[in-house]
């Protein structure tokens, strides 16, 4: 606990030589960047789990116990 004085240091200069080399400092991804990343990682698991087969199960169990 009393080394976080260090570590933001630590931190501050990390993030300065990000910025020197032309990362950014700070900020978020554009949701299509970051779809666009997830997407693949997705589909692979989707394909690897059976995922497809789970989802629509689950979804005609909430029907069935919505009544429809």
């Amino acid at each position: 606990m009393a080394d976080t004085a260090s570590r933001t240091v630590i931190r501050t200069q990390g993030r300065k030589a990000s910025a020197a080399f032309g990362g950014r400092q700070s900020g978020t991804r554009h949701p299509l960047v970051a779809t666009a990343m997830v997407l693949p990682l997705a589909a692979l698991l989707v394909v690897v789990f059976g995922g497809w087969e789970a989802v629509v199960t689950q979804a005609s169990s909430v029907g069935v116990m919505l009544g429809r």
